[in-house]
């Protein structure tokens, strides 16, 4: 799958000797949703700024739809929709005039059956005709998705689109958001709700301290780092874990009713089988087993640790 947004080599360093970005390089391929995640101050707004010709690069290049974002600047704007963090909407407007009026400024003609569709598909319809002030701040943040999406982009940059809204219109967001992608536009995020990049993301990427420590597809990454416990519900009390499963690092509960193994996906299986046998040849005997997998979330923190 070609890429519509190329980053190579991108460099920000800010007045005051901050560098924000170092040598960044990234490919987001069309049609995807990749998820940049990141710890505050990481750089993800200063990517999102430059790739949307917000921020000026301090070295590097940045191709978006095949135009250069600052040579070709015009073009490649057309191509972007941006949702950005902060609440910016004319508050005493009403919901249909100021969508309507971020598509005039992209020279798109007036297709009120175009943005009837986009603030049905945003539950705005019935606030159209609402000041935008009177909104709620998670109905806000709608309208800005509908500004962004007035003039067609193929690209929708939505940075931490979630924040202040409640779980119910997230996870109608989220869906929206599928249905972007599914009609071919690419979408970047950046978002602290873990969650939310491992419900909707394709690939993620993990920045930290200005550098861009892993690009992965999701899947891919949670096989290859995502680490599996077996816990075992004992019959009877143990004071300390047997001398002959010490091989296997099991940590018990403080009660002595609970042993549990950490292992990895690779040869897992058969270190399972070796545990349980042995456990069986040492008398330990157990009423009931359960495996569970690291979230996405236990994931990023052991890589940004690392990163550290």
């Amino acid at each position: 799958m070609n890429a519509i947004l190329s980053i190579r080599n991108l460099t920000k360093t800010y007045a005051g000797g901050h560098q924000a970005l170092k040598s960044v390089s990234l490919d987001i391929r069309r049609g995807e949703i990749f998820a940049l995640l990141g710890p505050n101050g990481a750089g993800k707004t200063t990517l999102i700024g430059i790739s949307c010709g917000l921020v000026t690069l301090s070295g590097g290049s940045v191709t978006l739809d095949g135009h250069d974002v600052v040579r070709d600047f015009r073009a490649a704007r057309a191509a972007i929709g941006l949702v950005p963090q902060e609440l910016t909407t004319d508050a005493f407007e009403t919901v249909w005039a100021t969508v309507s009026f971020s598509r005039g400024l992209f020279g798109c003609q007036p297709n009120p059956a175009l943005l009837e569709r986009i603030l049905r598909s945003l539950s705005l319809w019935e606030k159209k005709d609402n000041k935008i002030a009177t909104l709620s701040g998670g109905m806000k943040r709608r309208v800005l998705i509908a500004k962004a999406l007035s003039h067609e982009p193929r690209v929708l940059f939505l940075d931490e689109p979630s924040a202040g809204v409640d779980v119910e219109l997230r996870r109608d967001m989220w869906n929206v958001v599928r249905g972007l992608r599914d009609s071919g536009v690419t979408i970047i995020l950046t978002t602290h709700y873990i969650e939310e990049a491992e419900e909707m993301a394709d690939r993620i990427g993990i920045i930290s301290r200005g550098e861009l420590i892993l690009v992965e597809d999701k899947a891919t990454l949670m096989h290859k780092l995502g680490r599996k416990q077996l816990t075992l519900h004992l019959q009877e009390a143990l004071t300390g874990v047997p001398a002959a499963l010490a091989e296997y690092g099991l940590t018990l509960s403080a009660d002595g009713m609970t042993l549990v193994y950490s292992f990895e996906n690779e040869g897992g299986r058969a270190r399972i089988t070796a545990l349980l046998r042995q456990l069986s040849e040492v008398g330990v005997t157990f009423r009931d087993l359960e495996t569970s997998q690291s979230s996405l979330e236990e994931i990023f923190v052991s890589l940004v640790r690392g990163a550290a």
